[in-house]
């Protein structure tokens, strides 16, 4: 589990961002949060930016609490999914999500909703392994 919580390193077209995902799990399910972040170098100097992709349940949307695999998140009823640990699928997230950088470019934080993103992702790339397999 503690891995989960490391700053990972990719590289983009020469640029060098770290992104996580960072779980919160409340006791009530509606309050969970999965939240993949990339922040490029700099970040915690206050030079650079940082993009969080922020995944909420709601109707036909679920987030991983404990009873599938961490950093997963579903979209009902045709069972979709992405796991956020997975390189690959973070770096589909955020290919989508970068124009939403643009859209602030003077704001050093941007917080978003990771959902959008996802159906961009998913709808794009056809099912996910994991669901082909069920």
């Amino acid at each position: 589990m503690r891995k989960h919580l490391r700053l990972r390193r990719l590289v983009v077209d020469g640029t060098v961002l770290r992104w996580t995902v960072r779980q919160r799990v409340r006791p009530a399910y509606d309050d969970c949060r999965l939240t993949l972040s990339f922040f490029t170098e700099g970040w915690r100097a206050g030079a650079g930016r940082r993009l969080s992709l922020v995944f909420a349940p709601g109707e036909h949307r679920i987030v991983s609490n404990t009873y599938f695999e961490a950093g997963t998140v579903m979209r009902l009823p045709d069972r979709a999914d992405l796991n956020l640990h997975e390189t690959g699928a973070a770096r589909r997230l955020l290919d989508a999500a970068a124009p939403a950088l643009d859209l602030r470019p003077a704001a050093r934080d941007v917080e978003v909703d990771g959902w959008p993103y996802f159906d961009a992702v998913v709808d794009s790339s056809g099912p996910s392994p994991a669901s082909a397999s069920r």
